[in-house]
């Protein structure tokens, strides 16, 4: 029994086993991105900091800085230890997660791409308050690996990993409820956009992806796309871009529109797949229910997350 153990608390309060669930879904979070998803009318986290402390006393969290230009005003980031992990395997109150936060990752590169993926679904949260919708804080999964090759390849090339996959439910004043379900991708604009053309091709190979089957002969009825065994229909793609400057911004959904455009397999794909880009900016601000997002592969004015063909606006 290691000294953590012996300082373990007997109990937890209802905070501090909300904010071990959210990490170990979302591996990685900062004091304020925790407050705004579990505190959200405490203009101070002053009750959650003293929840995260006994967790890191008794060894279950872990805080580190964040990547900062000036180390002293960077934020905390949280994450769980190995034994906050195993504390929460098997737990009721989430889906077991193979992969593990360590200080090396939470300090490592994909730090800021995690947090700012983190952004996309706080913005969604806190748009469903403020509208009466429902999406919660642990209504996205992050990193959802989705086959769609067969035969012996590395990893990556047999599978589109979405960056976190979403489930948003709108609530219409009338009371009828709509279940919005998206893969969302988190671009920083740090890889070229011809790479995030790919990524968005690779999704009409997923939606396309029909497993090997050594008997399909005799079970046709069996031949149907893999993605059908996962979702009841195809989720819509968002697209969000990361970058403090509009002319970047506007000219990578540009140049993204006109790579996709001129994809043949996207293009034939362009009445089933709905394909939409924004800002984290504007999800921030307007909602995804304001027309901030611009369809791809559809000649069509901005839309909002519904995404909808025109003929059905």
């Amino acid at each position: 029994m290691n000294a953590a153990t012996l300082h373990r608390p007997a109990t937890m309060s209802r905070l501090a086993q909300e904010s071990m669930t959210v990490l170990y879904q979302h591996r990685l979070m900062t004091t304020q991105q925790l407050r705004r998803l579990l505190q959200p009318r405490a203009q101070r986290p002053v009750y959650l900091l003293d929840q995260l402390r006994r967790l890191e006393d008794a060894g279950l969290v872990e805080r580190v800085r964040a990547l900062h230009r000036n180390p002293r005003h960077a934020q905390f980031l949280w994450f769980l230890t190995e034994d906050g992990y195993l504390h929460m395997d098997g737990s009721q109150e989430s889906v077991t997660r193979q992969h593990r936060t360590t200080t090396a990752t939470a300090t490592g590169p994909r730090q800021a791409h995690t947090l700012a993926v983190n952004e996309v679904g706080i913005a969604m949260v806190e748009h469903a308050r403020r509208a009466g919708h429902e999406c919660g804080p642990l209504d996205w999964m992050p990193e959802v690996a989705h086959r769609m090759r067969d035969g012996q390849r590395r990893f990556e090339d047999g599978h589109v990993i979405s960056d976190a996959v979403l489930d948003y439910t709108h609530v219409a004043g009338d009371g009828r409820r709509t279940l919005l379900r998206a893969f969302v991708e988190l671009d920083r604009c740090t890889m070229t956009v011809t790479r995030l053309a790919d990524k968005v091709a690779a999704y009409g190979r997923y939606f396309d992806y029909i497993p090997q089957e050594h008997d399909r002969a005799r079970r046709p009825n069996r031949s149907r796309p893999a993605w059908q065994s996962t979702y009841s229909r195809f989720p819509r793609l968002l697209i969000v871009l990361d970058h403090q400057s509009p002319r970047v911004l506007g000219s990578r959904t540009n140049d993204l529109g006109a790579l996709t455009g001129a994809n043949p397999g996207l293009s034939a794909l362009a009445a089933q797949l709905s394909v939409g880009v924004t800002t984290l900016a504007k999800l921030r601000e307007q909602g995804p229910f304001a027309p901030i997002f611009k369809p791809l592969l559809r000649n069509q004015p901005p839309a909002d997350m519904f995404l909808r063909p025109q003929a059905e606006s």
